[in-house]
């Protein structure tokens, strides 16, 4: 099973998590502090709320999610045949799960992963992934964090 993920920057999280709740009908399937997802099973969505005030309503990042490894090795190769930069991510701690992943940037400056989680993490990401992203100015700084927090809200460069 695929399904698109939207991830967006929220000013109140307990707000937010309340409407889309009534919205889809469904209540989150995981809530963190400045985090909240949901696996949303009409329509096929995984919606992933931070918590960014001053920032809500906009888009964070956008991925699709996928239902193994092998399926994200083969857009790995397969974006890379397109010709579109990747920035790979295998077993990273990001968004409270383990994940492998891959990212890509669109022609507005969109950030897409294409992802596949393979366990559930008590924390939200890793700082050495955050430093590593820093480096290359990629995505891959969506689910890291900086060494002072380990916060939702450096994901995807918001602050």
């Amino acid at each position: 099973m695929s399904r698109v993920q939207l991830a967006l920057n929220v000013d109140d999280l307990g707000q937010a998590v309340e409407f889309y709740s009534k919205l889809f009908g469904t209540a989150p399937a995981k809530v963190k502090e400045g985090y909240a997802n949901f696996a949303i099973a009409e329509p096929p969505l995984k919606l992933v709320l931070f918590e960014n005030p001053g920032t809500g309503g906009t888009i964070n990042h956008l991925g699709v999610e996928v239902d193994s490894s092998q399926t994200v090795h083969k857009e790995i190769a397969r974006l890379s045949d397109e010709g579109l930069f990747t920035a790979e991510e295998i077993g990273t701690t990001c968004c409270f799960a383990t994940q492998d992943k891959v990212w890509v940037t669109g022609p507005a400056g969109e950030k897409w992963e294409v992802y596949t989680v393979l366990a559930d993490s008590d924390t939200f990401g890793t700082a050495a992934a955050a430093a590593a992203a820093d480096e290359q100015d990629s995505p891959a700084a969506c689910c890291g964090s900086s060494d002072e927090q380990d916060s939702p809200a450096v994901c995807c460069g918001s602050s």
